[in-house]
């Protein structure tokens, strides 16, 4: 804001009490040095309407320090249910950092901190989520002593809830579980013998009974702590074939159903758990709005800097189920979900040709808003039923290993699998396409502000250019534009990238035909 701009809204503040939008630049134009400006400003918030959760979360971020002007984004956040919390938790947590916490890690008025707490130990769900979260933090030197102060108080608050010390119990029992799959997958990395040996290794441990692994007492998983699991089957537990070499553990549950997740070790999921955390965030903001894209967000915990847990998916890359069925992405749909009908032009059951497309155009839109790349045949992953999803987010933001990365990332197979770019299934696609990109762009604000919350965390895209990261998402909304010409220019990134696959059509973009052969 110009200063001149600044001057109108501090003269029209009373006028602009009765528009919830005008409130966190009304905060903006605060000289807030000057005590009376600041009590002037601070007298005016409860004369202001209820602000939406999206302004709440940016008044908790590092420009605002006022503690009145956090209490109030606070009392605006106990408006939101517990879904919708755990839907910015991640980002709350990292409020944190923003609150006066003195050098012992001490701020006795955070009511924030206050807040957070309350609702986690009134929500087994979100208290499991929280503990994880901050306990990731108390890994950062910077910051260990703050949030071993909030794990501290987290716990104490627990003791004075009916059940809370059974709770206590379970998160410290969950970290003991985390430590024991931590030193097998240490072990396991360490043999030198191949990989036949050691699995048969990994096995051995996981069913020896004095490891008390095999079995062991209920406890919530901490990946969903909506799954009490009791044990592991080691018959059914793996290494996955990759350099850092993850353990597929297969958990048996209370009920007697299993969890596979995968286990990994010497890789920090924070990055890949904060583009599933948004993956989702998107997936809830169009499904309000009736737009169901068949999005398969799995779940990812980081349970320390350098491992943590994966949900695992049944699915197969892009790469295997071309390679086993003629190059054709229906050939496989047509093996698992064939349909003769008359008229049935692809043999396909069309319910998973449906599901098929909508995926494609969601994750389309989604790795575009977030820059997602390194894209490659291998981590994209097709289930049965038509699902498409992107796994391994080792580069978001604009970063890309490879060169001339292509703004939308489809390849040739996921649109020839449509039918081609003329068919009526691809119609659809560019679609649902445009109305995934228009609703998300009309909550371009709440998202940014995730963003903004996040600067300060270990993020590895993040850290770069921390202040660039809001930016570089805040530009591939096109907020600059009308809401159609953002569509129009959305349209022509499409169509390019579309036709850059085709050899017939623009020689020019043949370098993003390219990207996806290497």
């Amino acid at each position: 804001l110009t200063s001149e701009e600044k001057n109108l809204i501090w003269k029209f503040r009373f006028y602009l009490t009765r528009d919830k939008r005008a409130l966190t630049k009304f905060l903006k134009c605060v000289v807030w040095t000057d005590a009376t400006e600041v009590r002037q400003a601070v007298d005016i918030l409860p004369l202001w309407v209820d602000i939406d959760v999206d302004d709440a979360l940016e008044l908790l971020g590092k420009e605002f320090q006022n503690r009145t002007v956090r209490s109030y984004a606070v009392q605006q956040l106990k408006k939101a249910d517990d879904d919708d919390l755990l839907l910015y938790l991640l980002q709350l947590v990292q409020a944190l950092k923003f609150e006066h916490y003195n050098d012992k890690g001490v701020d006795n008025d955070s009511s924030l901190e206050k807040f957070l707490i309350n609702r986690s130990y009134s929500n087994p769900v979100l208290g499991n989520y929280f503990h994880w979260y901050v306990m990731v933090e108390c890994e950062v030197p910077t910051v260990h002593k703050m949030y071993a102060k909030v794990t501290y108080d987290y716990f104490n608050a627990l003791m004075e809830v009916q059940g809370g010390h059974v709770r206590r119990g379970e998160l410290r029992e969950q970290g003991t579980l985390i430590q024991k799959l931590t030193q097998v997958s240490t072990e396991i990395r360490s043999i030198k013998e191949g990989r036949n040996k050691k699995i048969d290794r990994l096995k051995a441990i996981l069913g020896d009974p004095k490891g008390s692994l095999h079995s062991f007492p209920a406890l919530p998983l901490p990946l969903d702590p909506t799954k009490k699991v009791c044990g592991i089957i080691p018959e059914k537990s793996g290494i996955f074939n990759s350099n850092l070499q993850p353990l597929k553990i297969m958990f048996i549950c209370e009920d007697g159903n299993e969890y596979p997740v995968i286990f990994k070790t010497g890789d920090d999921l924070r990055q890949d758990q904060l583009v599933i955390q948004i993956i989702l965030l998107m997936d809830k903001l169009m499904q309000k709005e009736n737009l169901d894209l068949k999005l398969s967000p799995y779940k990812v915990l980081a349970t320390g800097s350098e491992h943590g847990l994966m949900q695992f998916v049944p699915s197969m890359s892009l790469a295997a189920v071309l390679n086993k069925h003629q190059n054709s992405l229906l050939e496989y749909f047509k093996k698992h979900h064939p349909n003769s009908e008359p008229g049935n032009f692809f043999g396909v059951d069309p319910k998973v040709m449906e599901t098929y497309i909508r995926s494609c155009a969601g994750y389309c839109v989604i790795t575009y808003l977030l820059g997602v790349g390194d894209r490659h045949l291998d981590n994209l992953l097709l289930s049965p039923d038509g699902h498409l999803f992107h796994v391994d987010f080792g580069f978001i933001l604009g970063r890309d290993p490879k060169p001339f990365p292509p703004p939308m990332k489809l390849c040739k197979e996921m649109i020839e699998a449509m039918g081609g770019a003329g068919s009526p299934y691809y119609m659809a696609f560019q679609q649902y396409c445009y109305t995934a990109f228009t609703t998300l762009r009309r909550n371009a604000n709440l998202i940014l502000n995730l963003f903004a919350l996040m600067v300060d965390a270990n993020i590895p895209d993040i850290k770069i250019e921390p202040d660039k990261a809001v930016l570089k998402v805040q530009e591939k909304f096109r907020l600059d534009l009308s809401e159609e010409a953002a569509i129009s220019y959305f349209r022509g990134l499409i169509s390019e990238s579309v036709n850059a696959l085709f050899p017939q059509i623009m020689e020019t973009v043949h370098k993003w035909a390219q990207y996806w052969r290497r």
